[in-house]
């Protein structure tokens, strides 16, 4: 089956007992077990229900792997990989990354003497240099958020099992519609299914996929023992979405790319963020590993008081957190996603006081370009 297919009918089967099309939400969280001994599928609904059972195959087969985990949130899905470091552990993390997984790893796994060395991977060698003897893990997010920096996925897994590293790569931006990191070497794929995926900023999940039994098993552990899990609705609520998933992408990204276009001729615009533009350093890179180019443009304007006249005079686009839903959104980075790294920190990625992150939605673009415009005026 072809992508579109899969999105509406993997992991899902007419109901057995009512022959309902769509399965219906099941809240129960005990089952009836026949004799003592003999556990069932469902046995508690901490450890397994019938909706996150349908996510998750669904998921697996989107992604090309063989398992899927859904988990109460993108972070919480990313905490899931304590189950394959140790202390003492070290792992390589790309520098331009999500806020939300910085204060994760630079807060709390710090705190159980997990080592970490943060990398521009840009430069295949500066990865190279930095592996030690105790590397584990090596987690990239491409494209990063929210400069929109693309890393060589299969030249970084390439390295990875040349020295016996865990690759992972948060998926969040692409989806497995426009990108697949598994295909291209990945050991580990996360997504917040919180953004594209689910698409109606009404649900706050997450989603890991993986290859490997012993992997799974593992993580599958720390799902169950942590209880970092989503509600039925709530898996209910994504499953339906991702049926829709690939017209919302292609929307997405044609949109986006106008939207770019518009922007990268605007006076007021003193820098883009892009990988579907010719004149952004990685667009054959993009063109290599990914199929589009997805939903998010990011923009630096060229002083303070351009940028608060902005987000005043937008109709349209609202000034929000998140990201990947159909409605369109703008972020101030500094402030709002990545506010839990320093002023040092941002600044060396690049991440000034006048860097926008816009999450171009459904509407109709003309609409979208003209709200920009009218606010730039």
């Amino acid at each position: 089956m072809k992508f579109a297919t899969k999105a509406i009918h993997a992991g899902q089967v007419p109901d057995k007992s009512t022959n309902a099309v769509i399965t219906p939400i099941n809240l129960s969280t005990t089952f009836a077990q026949t004799e003592i001994g003999n556990h069932p599928t469902f046995s508690y609904g901490r450890s397994l229900n019938l909706n996150r059972f349908q996510l998750e195959e669904n998921i697996a087969a989107l992604e090309e792997g063989k398992y899927g985990l859904a988990f109460s949130s993108g972070v919480a899905a990313i905490y899931s990989i304590k189950a394959i470091i140790d202390y003492g552990d070290h792992i390589i993390v790309s520098d331009d990354i999500y806020g939300g997984t910085f204060r994760l790893f630079d807060k709390v796994f710090a705190n159980s003497n997990i080592e970490f060395t943060w990398v521009d991977f840009s430069e295949i060698n500066n990865f190279a240099k930095a592996i030690k003897e105790n590397t584990k893990i090596v987690f990239i997010e491409t494209p990063t958020n929210p400069t929109l920096k693309l890393i060589d996925i299969k030249a970084v897994s390439d390295l990875c099992k040349k020295n016996g590293l865990i690759l992972v790569v948060d998926n969040t931006f692409m989806t497995p519609y426009f990108q697949k990191p598994l295909k291209l070497g990945a050991d580990i794929v996360i997504h917040s299914s919180s953004k594209f995926l689910n698409g109606h900023s009404d649900v706050v999940g997450g989603l890991v996929v993986v290859n490997d039994e012993e992997m799974f098993k593992k993580i599958k552990f720390i799902q169950n023992s942590v209880g970092a899990v989503p509600s039925p609705f709530d898996c209910w609520l994504v499953l339906r979405s991702i049926k829709t998933l690939a017209i919302r992408m292609e929307k997405h990204n044609s949109n986006s790319f106008a939207v770019a276009d518009f922007l990268s001729k605007h006076p007021k615009v003193i820098k883009i963020f892009y990988p579907g533009l010719k004149t952004h350093p990685q667009y054959s890179l993009a063109k290599k590993q990914m199929t589009g180019f997805g939903g998010v443009v990011s923009i630096e304007l060229d002083n303070m008081h351009t940028m608060k006249k902005f987000f005043k005079r937008l109709k349209i686009f609202t000034l929000a957190e998140s990201l990947g839903g159909v409605e369109s959104l703008v972020n101030h980075s500094a402030s709002m996603s990545h506010s839990a790294m320093s002023d040092e920190q941002r600044k060396k990625l690049g991440i000034t006081n006048l860097v926008i992150r816009i999450s171009v939605g459904i509407e109709d673009v003309e609409d979208l370009i003209n709200d920009l415009d009218n606010a730039l005026k």
